[in-house]
């Protein structure tokens, strides 16, 4: 019995995983390592929020009963893939995890900022709320620290609750040399060639907050200097 569809022609030799990540649409997920989800531990609390979770569990590690009843396959599936989602968000908060969307951030497999002066950074998938069924995954940009709209509805129909709201940051702060120094450069408004004056004053505000900061860590770094020396 084969209770999910594939246009691939070697449909019948699929794992269920490898059938899920190559949807159209679901190439934000990274692959889950099978031992991280046979550990049970790393399931905790999640047999609470997903209908039929024994059956789905089994369905996404390929040992499902064949004889379950035909009334059930839809709802196992469903079930399948909103657990698979859960485990994903906890699995890229893993080191093995954050490894693998690191090489895929690295080939820009989640997009570009369409921020014009962001000048084509990559971006990162990021929820908006860690409660499923409450917000579709969002793009986050490390440059101008602002979150998008994906362009693709496929990608636009994805629970952001599978990425969660931690996973962009956690990654940037496990590897920080992916970190981009942020936009200098920013829009101004103009009328007839002068600058709006509204928008003028924000960003002299915005500039003198911006030198007090660099002016305070210099200063921390400064005095930590001073003590390495003195001990």
């Amino acid at each position: 019995m084969q209770i999910y569809s594939s246009d691939s022609e070697s449909e019948d030799s699929q794992y269920w995983v490898d059938w899920f990540l190559g949807l159209k649409g679901n190439d934000f997920f990274c692959e889950v390592d099978e031992e991280y989800i046979q550990d049970r531990f790393n399931l905790t609390g999640l047999s609470n929020e997903v209908p039929h979770y024994v059956h789905a569990l089994d369905l996404i590690l390929d040992v499902l009963d064949p004889d379950l009843p035909e009334e059930l396959q839809d709802e196992v599936e469903t079930s399948a893939r909103h657990l698979y989602g859960l485990i994903h968000a906890r699995y890229i908060l893993t080191a093995q995890g954050l490894y693998k969307m690191l090489e895929k951030f690295k080939k820009c497999d989640f997009g570009r900022c369409p921020r014009f002066l962001c000048n084509g950074q990559a971006v990162l998938p990021v929820g908006l709320s860690d409660v499923p069924h409450s917000k579709s995954v969002k793009l986050y940009c490390p440059r101008c620290e602002d979150v998008y709209a994906p362009k693709s509805q496929r990608h636009a129909a994805i629970d952001g609750a599978y990425f969660g709201t931690t996973f962009p940051h956690m990654l940037i702060q496990v590897y920080p040399e992916i970190a981009t120094t942020k936009p200098q450069e920013r829009y101004i408004p103009r009328i007839f060639g002068f600058k709006v004056h509204a928008y003028t004053g924000v960003y002299k505000k915005q500039d003198s907050y911006r030198n007090k900061q660099k002016k305070r860590l210099q200063l921390a770094y400064e005095s930590q200097k001073t003590t390495a020396k003195q001990a």
